[in-house]
């Protein structure tokens, strides 16, 4: 699955939200969750740094820290989870750095 999320301005701390529940039986669980980031489009020597801290999950839902990027990179963030029934599972988000207002 792709989602597409709101585009985050340079300096701004977003938490960005990966929702498998479409994904996970009755009962299933997450078991294990990574969130990682390359850059998909424009340059940046370093696409890591904007994942601050590791992921959480709660219910259906992994969430991440973003922060930093460079302005006109859209990064590619890739959610992988293990679930308790022994599925893993990938979601791609797409996630645009814009200029800070002025």
């Amino acid at each position: 699955m792709t989602i597409s999320f709101p585009p985050k301005h340079a300096s701004a701390i977003k938490k960005l939200v990966f929702d498998f529940i479409s994904n996970l039986a009755v009962g299933e669980t997450i078991s294990t969750q990574v969130v990682t980031a390359t850059v998909w489009s424009g340059t940046d020597a370093s696409p890591s740094a904007i994942i601050s801290g590791a992921a959480t999950a709660a219910g259906t839902k992994v969430t991440q820290t973003i922060t930093g990027g460079v302005v006109g990179v859209f990064y590619k963030l890739t959610c992988t989870i293990t679930t308790s029934a022994g599925q893993t599972l990938i979601m791609i988000g797409y996630l645009a750095i814009i200029s800070d207002p002025l």
